[in-house]
């Protein structure tokens, strides 16, 4: 039996596709249309908390009986310095100005890490998903613990040969090998360490021959011939995300939309100044204006994703869309629009 006959079987599903969990893109109803033409719907719960998280898990049963993955943000709880967050908001002061409204007077941590909420590893093992994956590094071993206990599979995001190492040594079921063109929150343990800014097909390869666990690719994957491509580095699976953002079950505004068909897509920037840690986005007024801070200027995350979100709210309110976290990879300008459901379905016949 192949690898990816394995992990499928594993996983449940019948197609190697993994559809990304986005957390504020992906929604129940884009998971469970994925979920019933044969891949693996993802929810992102990074920002839900525990009773939201609820809400979203029962969202998805409604519609589809089939196997589910629930992602969690497995960060270290952010450290605040208020000396650098006052001077953020004073920094973007006059772009609140320029949409008539005040920034917010202090920031906060606005996510509860996996790593310390208790509720949410309660309602974890209470739901039983199929599959939870990590994000940002790995949570404690009294937590991975209860997971397995309850019979849930374990995937972790890793950015290098030696995050991965360190994940098959904590008892992850497989590793989601997220390569330096994927969109979003670059999965890395370590915000500050050296990235090698390995690419996907080249880290997709190096693990496959040098941990035995199973591989999934991620980062620039949008059709069947990526998904090919990856299958036969030795992948038992890709996953993909910027595919799925323009889908018609997508939580992505017009704003979003727009720039996801359009010029923007072809010019994805890497950059911490929206959220706080480094995430590939889509080239808009908010990524123009990174360009000009320093790492070093930018409070940690997600308190600097506080000011992000109240600005992009204030200007959307005044009609311009140039400040949202619009997160997607290197393969965007290959997006579609479609269901989510008719993109799994072709790329399963462009897969063969």
């Amino acid at each position: 039996m192949s690898s990816a006959s394995k992990l499928m079987n594993r996983l449940g599903i019948d197609l190697p596709i993994i559809q990304a969990p986005m957390a504020g893109v992906s929604t129940p109803a884009m998971a469970a249309a994925v979920a019933q033409a044969g891949g693996l719907g993802s929810l992102g719960l990074g920002a839900a908390g525990a009773a939201g998280a609820r809400k979203l898990i029962a969202e998805f049963r409604a519609r589809s009986n089939r196997a589910l993955n629930l992602n969690v943000f497995a960060h270290e709880p952010a450290r605040a310095d208020a000396a650098k967050e006052a001077a953020w908001i004073a920094r973007f002061g006059p772009r609140f100005e320029a949409f008539a409204a005040a920034p917010p007077a202090r920031l906060s941590e606005i996510y509860t890490s996996f790593a310390v909420d208790d509720a949410m590893l309660a309602l974890l093992v209470e739901t039983r998903p199929k599959v939870v994956s990590l994000h940002f590094g790995l949570a404690d071993p009294r937590r991975l613990a209860a997971l397995r206990e309850a019979g849930i599979l374990l995937l972790a995001s890793v950015t290098s040969l030696a995050e991965a190492r360190q994940a098959e040594a904590a008892g992850v079921d497989a590793l989601v090998a997220q390569g330096f063109e994927a969109g979003g929150h670059r999965g890395a343990f370590d915000e500050n360490a050296p990235d090698d800014r390995l690419g996907t097909m080249a880290l997709t390869r190096l693990l496959v021959t040098h941990v035995r666990l199973p591989v999934i690719a991620a980062g620039g994957i949008m059709d069947g011939a990526g998904i090919k491509a990856a299958l036969a580095l030795g992948a038992a699976a890709a996953q993909l995300g910027s595919a799925y953002v323009g889908t018609d079950e997508s939580a992505a505004d017009e704003g979003y939309r727009a720039a996801l068909f359009g010029e923007a897509a072809h010019h994805t920037v890497m950059t911490r100044a929206i959220s706080g840690r480094p995430a590939r986005s889509l080239a808009t007024s908010f990524t123009a204006l990174a360009s000009e801070i320093g790492d070093g200027e930018v409070p940690a995350y997600p308190i600097a994703y506080d000011l992000g979100k109240a600005l992009h709210g204030a200007a959307k309110a005044r009609g311009d869309f140039g400040y949202g976290a619009y997160w997607a990879g290197q393969g965007a300008p290959l997006a579609r629009r479609m269901s989510a459901g008719a993109l799994t379905r072709a790329l399963a016949a462009e897969l063969g």
